[in-house]
C-alpha cells in the first residue's frame, strides 16, 4: 500500500489518533516544496503546510475524523516553502481496528491549483460583464471541460447562463436557464444549434416577433450586446444581455454567453412607486403633480404640431355642506364616485386628475371648442347623478382651448378657473367656456 500510495500524483499520509503525522507520501515536495522528512520532523505538519486562513477549519476537521465521524472532499489553502499558495481538496478518511476503534487517520489531497485558476478567470470575466451592465447577479459558462468544474458554482445563481461556442451550437446551460424558460434537462440541449433553440422558446414571449428580430441581429456579431428587456406570455419580465468571450491568443473568439435575469418584481416595485408619485390615493386619479407635467408635455406638443389642448376644470358644487354634515367618510366615497363617473365619459386619450380637495381637471389633446362644449355637458350630466337621499351633488365646469386662450400652463389654468368661476356665479350646475370663446354658453339646467 505504501508502495502505492508514494506513487501516486497527490499526496497521501497518516495522523496517529493523538493527531501526530506518522507517515506522507514524498509527493509532498512537489506540492509544497517541503519533504516528507521536513514534515515528519515538525511537531505541528498543519501549522507547517495550512494557510493560517484556512488552519482552524482544517484542524477541526482532523478532530472530527479522528472521532470516526464521516468526512466529505473540501478545498483548503496550502503554504509553499517560497511563500506562494496553492489550492489543494482535501478528504480525511478514519481508519478502524476489528473492535471498530480508530487506529489511524488518513488524508488524501490533491492540488487543484489550474481548476482555481479557471474559477479566478470565470470570476473575473462575470465581475465585467456585471459592472458593464450593472446586473445584480454573477454570470459565464464556459466550454464543456470547464463547465463540469463549476456546475455547482454557476447552478446557485438566480440568472439563466446560456453559453454557444464559436460554432453557434449549446455548450452549457445551468439550472436557472431551464427554470426562467421551461427547457427539459440540460443534455437535451447540448449541441443545439443557437437558432433551433431560438425557434423552440419564442412561443414563450409575448412579442415573439420583436425578440426574434433583436436575436437574429445578435446571432454572430462580435462584442457585448446592450441590455434588452421582453416580457413572457405568462407576464414574467425578463433582462437579457450578451457579450463574446475571448481566449487571450489576439482576442479569438470562444463563443457567446447569454445571461437572463428575472426582473419581474423589480419592475413592479418601481411600477408601484411611480403610481405612488403620481397618483391620488383616494380616487387612483393621477395627482396634481401629474398634472403639471402633462400639461406642459401637451402645449409643447401641441406648439409644435399647431393644434389646440383643451384644459377644462371643475369642482364640486355643495360639496362643502355635505361633508360636514354627513362625516369626510361620506365625502370621501363622493369623490371616488365622482372621480369613477367622469372616467365614463372621457376619451381614452383625455386625462382626468384630481387637484386637490373637491376640485378636477381634464387635459384634452387636440381639442376643438364644439368638442370641449360636449364634454361639459357630460361632465355636469355624470357628476348630477352622483348622490343619494338627503343630498345632491353638482358640478361647476369651465374651460378654456390652448393657444387661442392661453399659451402657457399657467395662463392657461387661470382662464379655465375663470370659465369655472362663470358657471358658479351663474347658478352652478353647469358649464362656461373662457371668456370670448365661441361655444360660452348658459349653465346647463
Amino acid at each position: 500500500m505504501r508502495q502505492v500510495a508514494e506513487s501516486c500524483i497527490g499526496v497521501e499520509a497518516c495522523f496517529s489518533p493523538a493527531g501526530r503525522l506518522e507517515w506522507i507520501s514524498p509527493s509532498i515536495a512537489a506540492l509544497t516544496g517541503y519533504s516528507a522528512q521536513t514534515c515528519l520532523a515538525v511537531p505541528d505538519v498543519l501549522a507547517l503546510l495550512v494557510d493560517e486562513v484556512d488552519l482552524s477549519h482544517v484542524r477541526e476537521r482532523a478532530a472530527r475524523a479522528r472521532r470516526g465521524e464521516a468526512d466529505s472532499n473540501y478545498e483548503v489553502r496550502f503554504r509553499r516553502n517560497d511563500g506562494e499558495t496553492v489550492w489543494v481538496a482535501c478528504h480525511w478518511r478514519p481508519v478502524y481496528d476489528a473492535g471498530g476503534k480508530v487506529v489511524m487517520v488518513r488524508v488524501s489531497a490533491e492540488s487543484i491549483q489550474a481548476r482555481k485558476r479557471t474559477e479566478m478567470k470565470l470570476l473575473e470575466t462575470v465581475a465585467e460583464l456585471r459592472r458593464a451592465q450593472g446586473l445584480s447577479e454573477q454570470y459565464l459558462a464556459r466550454s464543456q471541460d470547464e463547465r463540469m468544474r463549476l456546475h455547482a458554482l454557476l447552478d446557485v445563481l438566480d440568472a439563466g447562463i446560456l453559453f454557444v461556442d464559436a460554432d453557434r451550437r449549446v455548450q452549457y446551460v445551468n439550472a436557472a436557464m431551464l427554470r426562467i424558460w421551461q427547457l427539459d434537462d440540460e443534455a437535451s440541449l447540448q449541441g443545439m444549434r443557437d437558432v433551433r433553440l431560438l425557434e423552440s422558446v419564442l412561443p414563450l414571449i409575448e412579442d415573439a416577433a420583436s425578440y426574434k428580430a433583436h436575436a437574429l441581429g445578435i446571432l454572430g456579431r462580435r462584442g457585448q450586446a446592450a441590455a434588452f428587456e421582453f416580457a413572457f406570455k405568462d407576464g414574467r419580465i425578463i433582462r437579457e444581455v450578451s457579450a463574446m468571450v475571448a481566449s487571450g491568443r489576439a482576442g479569438h473568439s470562444l463563443g457567446r454567453v447569454w445571461i437572463f435575469e428575472d426582473v419581474t418584481e423589480a419592475r413592479r416595485a418601481s411600477a408601484a412607486l411611480v403610481r405612488l408619485a403620481e397618483r391620488d390615493p383616494l380616487t387612483n386619479l393621477y395627482n396634481r403633480r401629474r398634472f403639471h407635467e402633462a400639461l406642459d408635455v401637451a402645449i409643447a406638443a401641441a406648439d409644435r404640431t399647431h393644434t389646440e389642448v383643451g384644459l377644462m376644470m371643475f369642482d364640486l358644487d355643495g360639496f362643502k355642506p355635505v361633508n360636514d354634515a354627513f362625516g369626510h367618510q361620506t365625502g370621501d366615497a363622493i369623490l371616488v364616485e365622482v372621480a369613477a363617473a367622469v372616467r365614463q365619459v372621457v376619451r381614452r386619450n383625455e386625462l382626468v386628475f384630481r387637484i386637490g380637495g373637491d376640485e378636477f381637471a381634464i387635459l384634452v389633446p387636440d381639442a376643438s371648442h364644439v368638442a370641449l362644449c360636449e364634454l361639459a355637458q357630460r361632465v355636469v350630466a355624470e357628476v348630477r347623478s352622483v348622490g343619494c337621499d338627503g343630498f345632491s351633488i353638482s358640478a361647476s365646469v369651465g374651460f378654456a382651448c390652448f393657444p387661442g386662450d392661453g399659451r402657457s400652463g399657467e395662463a392657461l389654468m387661470a382662464a379655465a378657473d375663470a370659465a369655472m368661476y362663470r358657471a358658479k356665479s351663474a347658478g352652478k350646475n353647469g358649464w362656461r367656456g373662457c371668456v370670448g370663446s365661441d361655444c360660452d354658453g348658459a349653465p346647463d339646467a
